[in-house]
C-alpha cells in the first residue's frame, strides 16, 4: 500500500516499505493532509535521529531510503533535484515502531535516470502528531541509462578485534577518505558488524598508548539476543564519519561471518564458553533480522530472508551481490572429490541465479561481490572447531579443484562455454588488501579465461596477513598491502586500513581499480580494457 503526497505534482508508482505494519488507509489520509511540521517545540522534544539517515539497493530508477529513530514516529521523505528542495515530490511512509528498533525505510521508484536526488527525513511523533522532527538531510545519484564515467568504492570489516570508535583518533576514517572522491554507490563487502567481538573502553597500542573506544551496553558481551545484534549496528553508527558518507553514499551490503559469530555455518553447535546460546542457526536468524532492520536493503517480496540480489547501473555495470553464508556445508578439510551438500558454498540455487544473472547481463562490466576471496587460504581458527579446517574456497593443496573449489570451477567454465565477457571480483575479509589476475597457464584447473579479484579492508578493524594463496586456478599476485612477516592484529593506529575504488570510463568503458588507504593515499592501480565480442 503506498500513499503519495501532493503539492505541485504526483508521484507516480513511487512504493513504501517499512520494518514495521503499515497503518490503516484512513490513518494515512488523515497524516496526508499534514504537508508540514505542525508545532515548533524544544529539541529534546522531537523525535531524534540516533543513526542518521543512509540510502541503498540503488538500481535502475529506484534507492531505498532508510532512518531510525527514538520512539514511534511516522517516517516521510521529500525529495527532488535541486538541493534546497523548493518543490519537492513528498511521500508519507511507514510507523517506526518497537518491533523494528524504530527503523524504516522507503522504496522511492521511478526516479529519473542520471540524476543528483537530494532528500529529507522527517518523523511525526505517534503519540502527539502535532510534534515533529527536524529534517535530516541527504542525497544519492540515480544510474545512468546511457554511458558515464561510474565509480564505486568497496571495502569491509569494521569494529573487529576491539577496535571501535576512537573519536581522539577521528573515528572511522576510512569513510571519510571514500567521501572525498564521491562515488557512485559502496560495496560493503560483510563484517559489517563484529557481533562476536566485545568493545572494551581502552586498549594499548605498540607504542604504549591508549587507544580510547566509545562502549555501549550491546558492544559489552558477544551478541546473542536481538536487541544486542541491533546494538552491534547501532554502535557503528555512531561514528560522525560513517553518517555523513552514508547520507551522501548508497550502501550495497552483504554479510559474512561476524554479523553472527566467526566462522559460523549453518547447523552449528558452538563449543565456545562465551555463548549461552549455543546454536549458530539462531544466532544468524536474529543476526539476519537486525541486519536487515538496520540497513536500507529492498526485502524480496518472495524470499524475504534472501540476502544475494544483483543491480542495474546502466549500460557499462551491473553488480551482482553473492552470500556465501546461509547456504555453505560445514567447514570441512574442503577435500571432497564430488560436489555435495558438503561442499556446498553458494548452493545450488544461488549458483543457478548466478549463472542466469550473467549470461542474461548486457552491461559491459559484471562485477561479482563475494563476501570471501577466491585463492587466499583461510583456516578456521576457532578452538571449539577441530584444527585443518576451512572457512573460506580453499583449501591449500594448489592440485585440482577439490570440496567447494568445485564450485569455482564450475562457474568459471561456465563463463567461458558462454563467452561472457569482463567478470570482476571484488571482496574483503582478511582485513588487507589485495590485487590478483588469475591466469589458466599458471593453474591447475585450466578451463577458464583469465580474470582480476580486488581485495581491500578493512575500514576499521586489526590489521592481518598477508595469506598464504593455493594455486588451483593460477593466482598471479600483482599487489599486496602489507609485508610478508607483517605484525598481526595491528590497530588502525598504525594506518593498515584499506578501501578500493572502481572507475569506469564514460566513453572507453576501461575500468580503472586502485587500492587506497585510511588517508586516500592511491597505493596501486591497474586499468582493465574490457573485452567485446
Amino acid at each position: 500500500m503506498a500513499v503519495h503526497i501532493k503539492r505541485r505534482r504526483i508521484l507516480q508508482g513511487a512504493t513504501i516499505l517499512g520494518a514495521a505494519a503499515i497503518a490503516p488507509t484512513g490513518l494515512l489520509n488523515v497524516l496526508a493532509q499534514n504537508t508540514a511540521p505542525g508545532v515548533i517545540t524544544r529539541d529534546a522534544m522531537r523525535p531524534q535521529f540516533p543513526s542518521g539517515v543512509m540510502t541503498g539497493d540503488v538500481t535502475a530508477g529506484s534507492c531505498m531510503v532508510w532512518s531510525r529513530t527514538d520512539r514511534p514516529a511516522r517516517m516521510t521523505v521529500e525529495y527532488g533535484m535541486d538541493e534546497a528542495l523548493r518543490n519537492p515530490t513528498r511521500l508519507v511512509g511507514p510507523a517506526a515502531m518497537e518491533s523494528s528498533d524504530f527503523t524504516a525505510r522507503m522504496d522511492l521508484r521511478n526516479l529519473p535516470p542520471n540524476q543528483l536526488v537530494h532528500y529529507r527525513v522527517r518523523f511525526q511523533d505517534l503519540t502527539d502528531p502535532k510534534v515533529w522532527s527536524e529534517p535530516m538531510a541527504g542525497r544519492f545519484r540515480t544510474p545512468p541509462a546511457t554511458k558515464r564515467t561510474i565509480r564505486f568504492a568497496f571495502s569491509g570489516d569494521e569494529a573487529g578485534q576491539g577496535w571501535g570508535i576512537n573519536e581522539a583518533w577521528g573515528g572511522y576514517r576510512t569513510y571519510a577518505a571514500m567521501r572525498k572522491f564521491e562515488p557512485d554507490f559502496f560495496i560493503h563487502s560483510g563484517d559489517q558488524i563484529y557481533a562476536d567481538g566485545p568493545i572494551q573502553a581502552e586498549a594499548r597500542l605498540e607504542d604504549g598508548t591508549i587507544w580510547k573506544n566509545i562502549t555501549t551496553e550491546a558492544k559489552s558481551k558477544v551478541a546473542e539476543t536481538l536487541d544486542e545484534f541491533r546494538g552491534n549496528y547501532a554502535y557503528n553508527l555512531l561514528d560522525v564519519n560513517k553518517r555523513r558518507f552514508a547520507a551522501e553514499v548508497p550502501f550495497l551490503v552483504q554479510w559474512d561471518d561476524h554479523e553472527t559469530r566467526n566462522n559460523w555455518y549453518p547447523e552449528q553447535i558452538l563449543g565456545d564458553a562465551r555463548y549461552k546460546v549455543k546454536s549458530a542457526s539462531l544466532l544468524a536468524a536474529r543476526a539476519k533480522q537486525a541486519m536487515f532492520e538496520y540497513n536500507p536493503m529492498r526485502i524480496d517480496a518472495h524470499d524475504p530472508e534472501r540476502i544475494y540480489r544483483a543491480f542495474d547501473f546502466g549500460p557499462s555495470l551491473e553488480v551482482m551481490m553473492l552470500d556465501e553464508r546461509s547456504y555453505r556445508g560445514p567447514n570441512t578439510p574442503n577435500v571432497q572429490e564430488k560436489a555435495s551438500d558438503e561442499s556446498a558454498f553458494l548452493g545450488r540455487a544461488q549458483m543457478a541465479w548466478l549463472k542466469a544473472k550473467l549470461k542474461a547481463s548486457k552491461a559491459t562490466w559484471k562485477a561479482i561481490a563475494s563476501d570471501m576471496p577466491l585463492s587466499l587460504v583461510v583456516p578456521d581458527g576457532n578452538l571449539d572447531v577441530p584444527k585443518g579446517t576451512f572457512e573460506a574456497w580453499a583449501n591449500g593443496d594448489d592440485g585440482a579443484p577439490k570440496g567447494r573449489e568445485l564450485e569455482v570451477a564450475e562457474l568459471l567454465a561456465f563463463i567461458k562455454a558462454n563467452r561472457i565477457r569482463n567478470v570482476v571480483w571484488f571482496t574483503a575479509d582478511v582485513h588487507y588488501a589485495q590485487a590478483t589476475r588469475f591466469d589458466p597457464s599458471r593453474a591447475q584447473f585450466q578451463d577458464f579465461d583469465p580474470f582480476w579479484e580486488f581485495v581491500a579492508g578493512s575500514i576499521n578493524a586489526g590489521t592481518f596477513g598477508p595469506a598464504a594463496l593455493d594455486k588451483t586456478f593460477g593466482p598471479d599476485l600483482k599487489f599486496v598491502s602489507v609485508p610478508p612477516g607483517n605484525k598481526q592484529n595491528r590497530s588502525p593506529a598504525a594506518g593498515q586500513q584499506y578501501f578500493g575504488l572502481a572507475t569506469i570510463d564514460g566513453v572507453t568503458e576501461v575500468m580503472r581499480v586502485a587500492i587506497l588507504d585510511l588517508e586516500g593515499k592511491e597505493l596501486y592501480s591497474v586499468d582493465l580494457e574490457p573485452m567485446r565480442g
